[in-house]
């Protein structure tokens, strides 16, 4: 049987696979596959999914599902008929378990050769020691289906982490009129991504909407799934309880493959798994070499999976790679949007460049510059887009503190 490029395009193209497996349904494999195509590449196409829902989308899960603004059908990236009209072979509701070479192991005993393999399985929430089985995540479909119907019927909500997902489920609970308590182990939310001054605007944003936000806080155990008891020897209690602290690459079956799986599979810039042959690993369990920090990370956010797909399609087939991207991250909460432009985690000076979030003022319409050695290196807005898309030529180019201000005209003082 030949594939769909047909023989005289297969001598054509010699250095392109004839058959890429792509492990993972969500977002990063998607695009890798649209990718592939859109490049011109007739070859077979095979993507395994773990979940059996259609491709989704991540982000609306704790936004507009979680709301009841949207139904699940609406965050589908590609239903099956759609991929199927990319030539794509699916396989839904099915784990992969090992792969040896380029050889996918699936949970059902089933195998799939190829000689291309894109690795694009996401990662899991974290959880912390002793957390019961009833306390509630939000990573998957499933889980925003649950946690919604949950806080239908609840009056209180206490969630766990003070970062985007945590923010965002707390927004929603408010909504629907709960009180909710959010415990932080920082000192301020989000410091890891907008750095503690910025933070701190963050914070506000909670307690202005009656959140009672609790930073600094430990948890010494779970008394049940209802109720935590502090390191201080307070106990929190409420109806709905939420830990959002992250998520960690789900590795195991991918044992021997690799230098070592770490915080993430190491991947080269391209997104080539070292000490591989034919494998490529992106989005959220995928560790590539940074240039930046000398050292391989893993970049979790939707622009980075859709950004990488772009760059693995591109290797795979030895095209050209596109220009590089700046890094973009947005949350909606509590009636704003946050959107964080460039490297925020690479700084040593903060600069306000519009509005009086760092002096006490409205936090919306502040926008905060990131500067490196007196260029800039990021932003940050509190519900101002239009102000930040001025500063995306900016932060590609890495202009000048003066250059900056001089945009900004606001004479803008350094904090």
């Amino acid at each position: 049987m030949t594939t769909v490029a047909g023989r005289a395009e297969e001598h054509a193209m010699p250095q392109q696979p004839e058959h890429v497996v792509v492990v993972g349904a969500g977002l990063g494999g998607v695009r890798v596959i649209e990718q592939l195509r859109a490049h011109g590449f007739q070859g077979r196409i095979s993507l395994i999914g773990a979940e059996e829902h259609q491709p989704y989308d991540r982000p609306p899960l704790s936004k507009q599902i979680l709301n009841r603004e949207w139904e699940p059908e609406r965050a589908t990236l590609r239903n099956r008929a759609a991929l199927e009209a990319l030539g794509v072979s699916v396989r839904l509701g099915v784990r992969a378990v090992a792969l040896d070479g380029t050889g996918v192991a699936l949970a059902d005993g089933r195998q799939l050769a190829g000689d291309t393999v894109v690795l694009a399985t996401g990662a899991a929430p974290r959880k912390l020691p002793g957390q019961p089985d009833g306390v509630a995540v939000l990573r998957t479909l499933d889980d925003a289906l649950s946690l919604r119907d949950a806080l239908d019927s609840a009056r209180s909500m206490l969630v766990v982490g003070a970062g985007f997902i945590g923010a965002e489920a707390a927004c929603a609970a408010r909504r629907r009129g709960l009180d909710v308590t959010v415990l932080e182990a920082m000192p301020v939310p989000c410091e890891r991504v907008l750095g503690r001054q910025v933070g701190g605007l963050a914070a506000r944003l909670f307690t202005e909407a009656g959140v009672d936000l609790r930073c600094g806080a430990r948890i010494d155990r779970f008394a049940d799934e209802h109720t935590v008891e502090l390191s201080d020897g307070g106990m929190v209690s409420a109806g709905v309880v939420l830990v959002g602290i992250g998520a960690r690459p789900e590795l195991g079956w991918l044992d021997g493959v690799g230098p070592g799986n770490g915080d993430g599979l190491a991947c080269d810039a391209n997104g080539r798994v070292l000490a591989t042959d034919g494998v490529w690993a992106l989005g959220d369990m995928a560790a590539w070499r940074d240039p930046a920090r000398g050292r391989f990370h893993r970049h979790e956010h939707w622009t980075s999976a859709v950004d990488q797909a772009a760059v693995v399609a591109c290797d795979i087939l030895g095209v050209e790679r596109p220009a590089p991207t700046v890094p973009y991250v947005w949350s909606d909460q509590f009636g704003l949007k946050i959107q964080v432009l460039g490297r925020t985690d690479l700084v040593d000076e903060v600069v306000p460049l519009h509005g009086e979030g760092l002096d006490g003022g409205p936090v919306k319409g502040t926008l905060v510059g990131y500067f490196v050695d007196d260029t800039l290196v990021g932003a940050v807005a509190f519900g101002c887009p239009a102000k930040l898309v001025r500063y995306r030529a900016p932060v590609t180019e890495r202009a000048d503190r003066a250059a900056v201000l001089a945009l900004s005209g606001s004479g803008a003082r350094l904090v």
